[in-house]
C-alpha cells in the first residue's frame, strides 16, 4: 500500500515538473530582447540622395544599383556625368585600386524630376525647405542634374579622395557631405578651395 502511495506521489511530482518547464523557458525568453536595439543614425544616412534614392524613379533618371563603380558606363547615373569629371574619377579610381580602395558611385547624374522628388522627400524628412536645402539642392541649382557632381563611397574611398583628390582636380565641396565631389581643375596646381559648411552657403545655390 505504501509503495502504491509513493508511486502516485512521485508521478504527481514528475508531472508538475514537466508542466513547469515550458513556463520557465517562456518566462526566460520574455525577458530576452527579441530585436536588436536601433543603430545610431550615421552621417551617411543624414544626406539626402544616397540614403533615399533606391526607391526613386529608376536608373533612367539617375538611380544607381548597389555596387556601381565609376567604370560602369552603361549606367546613366555614371554615363551622363560630365566627361572631364568622369575621366578624372576613373584616373583616381585606377590609382586608388593599387591601395586596395574601390570607388562606389552612390549617386551621380540625376534627372531634374529625380532631383525634384529628392527635394520633396527631404522637405518631408527635415520639416522645412530651409533645412532640406542643407542636404539636397533644387533641380535648378543641383550640380548632379548638370552631371557635375558625384557622391562617392564607401568611407575608405572618401578618405582616399580627401588625401589625394586634388591631384586629379577632385574636391570635396561641402563640409557636411564628405562624399560629394566635383571637378576643380585648378586644384591640380593650387589645391582644393575651402569647403562650404553646407550647400546653403554655396553662392550657386542662391539662384
Amino acid at each position: 500500500m505504501r509503495a502504491a502511495v509513493l508511486l502516485v506521489v512521485l508521478t504527481a511530482i514528475a508531472a508538475a515538473l514537466v508542466h513547469q518547464l515550458p513556463a520557465s523557458s517562456s518566462s526566460t525568453a520574455s525577458r530576452s530582447p527579441t530585436t536588436a536595439p536601433p543603430s545610431p543614425v550615421s552621417g551617411r544616412e543624414h544626406r539626402g540622395p544616397p540614403g533615399e534614392h533606391r526607391g526613386a524613379l529608376g536608373e533612367a533618371d539617375g538611380a544607381v544599383p548597389d555596387g556601381t563603380t565609376v567604370f560602369d558606363g552603361e549606367i546613366p547615373g555614371v554615363a551622363n556625368l560630365a566627361p572631364a569629371l568622369l575621366a578624372a574619377l576613373r584616373r583616381a579610381a585606377t590609382d586608388a585600386a593599387h591601395d586596395r580602395v574601390e570607388f562606389v558611385v552612390d549617386s551621380g547624374w540625376r534627372s531634374a524630376e529625380y532631383q525634384r522628388q529628392l527635394f520633396r522627400d527631404a522637405v518631408l524628412k527635415y520639416g522645412s525647405e530651409r533645412e532640406a536645402a542643407r542636404w539636397v539642392a533644387t533641380p535648378n541649382t543641383s550640380a548632379h542634374v548638370s552631371g557635375g557632381a558625384v557622391d562617392v563611397g564607401p568611407s575608405d574611398a572618401t578618405a582616399w579622395l580627401s588625401k589625394h583628390g586634388a591631384q586629379y582636380g577632385l574636391c570635396q565641396i561641402y563640409g557636411n557631405e564628405p562624399w560629394h565631389y566635383e571637378l576643380r581643375p585648378a586644384a591640380v596646381a593650387h589645391g582644393c578651395p575651402p569647403t562650404y559648411a553646407d550647400p546653403t552657403r554655396d553662392p550657386r545655390m542662391q539662384q
